[in-house]
């Protein structure tokens, strides 16, 4: 179900608490407010629409991914770049890594592990941000 998007940046700034398999309704939601605001967004975690859950999920080429309780394990490539959020006004500048390798959960709570550079890279970790409290 789509979700309205929280913007209080007290809510925000409260970190996130771990996923579990009966919060898979979350992911669904999460997913569905996403596609619901592609033309503006390109990913989500769950403080974003008032669930403070450590899920995220995000645009991957045509694809939308889902992370439970997502850990970058690796990182490499440090860059100073500008994003929006669609929780917050304006533009801020941020460091970000052009690589990283993620272990985390997927829709179905089995443990994966995936590889990401670039611009899905720079979403991860913007997403995770939130999940930290962490505001961009």
């Amino acid at each position: 179900m789509i979700q309205p998007i929280v913007h209080d940046p007290l809510f925000l700034s409260l970190p996130s608490e771990a996923a579990g398999r009966e919060d898979s309704q979350i992911a669904d939601d999460l997913l569905d407010t996403l596609r619901a605001n592609l033309d503006r967004c390109v990913g989500m975690a769950g403080n974003m629409i008032g669930k403070r859950k450590r899920i995220i999920v995000f645009c991957h080429g045509p694809f939308q991914i889902v992370m439970n309780n997502p850990e970058i394990i690796s990182r490499s490539g440090e860059y100073e770049t500008e994003e929006g959020c669609l929780s917050l006004e304006g533009v801020r500048r941020t460091k970000r890594w052009k690589n990283i390798t993620v272990r985390y959960r997927d829709r179905l709570f089995q443990e994966r592990e995936g590889s990401f550079e670039g611009f899905t890279a720079q979403i991860i970790q913007h997403e995770m941000d939130h999940l930290n409290g962490i505001l961009i």
